[in-house]
């Protein structure tokens, strides 16, 4: 399981909150700044990311990846103030390539990964949840946000 965790991160929050921004960023064109900031935004995007992914892979039992879902709802860790604190993460990882580039192709592209997270919670992962989770998905949301507030 730690291999297929592994494969999963570098798969999906690998390429949306690293490899993709770097690239876009470093196309700009645009000199590097605030570098001491955009390191402290990307740590700590990066610390969070980390930790919900040992959240779904210890307390879940599954990976971030659709493909191998947690087997147990996860309500731990940062998931106790935030429904979706992985997306939380990668979001902030690409707010420090934005303040890193102040490249306007990155913050195009950030709207753009917020709007189609915002789908994919909406429209796919919260009916799974419901489904999957029943009783225990309803009594989760009704005390967790969606995203860092109500």
């Amino acid at each position: 399981m730690l291999i297929r965790a592994v494969t999963a991160f570098v798969a999906l929050p690998g390429m949306v909150g690293f490899a993709l921004p770097v690239l876009i960023g470093a196309a700009s064109h645009r000199p590097v700044r605030s570098v001491g900031l955009a390191g402290l935004i990307l740590c700590l995007g990066t610390t969070l990311l980390l930790s919900c992914v040992r959240e779904f892979y210890v307390a879940g039992r599954g990976t971030l990846a659709p493909w191998d879902p947690p087997k147990h709802l996860v309500t731990t860790g940062p998931y106790r103030v935030t429904r979706n604190p992985m997306y939380v993460g990668v979001l902030t990882i690409i707010a420090g390539w934005c303040v890193l580039w102040e490249a306007t192709a990155l913050i195009i592209y950030a709207v753009v990964v917020l709007v189609g997270f915002q789908a994919r919670v909406v429209l796919a992962e919260e009916p799974w949840a419901a489904r999957q989770f029943g009783s225990q998905w309803q009594a989760y949301r009704a005390k967790v946000p969606r995203w860092l507030f109500q």
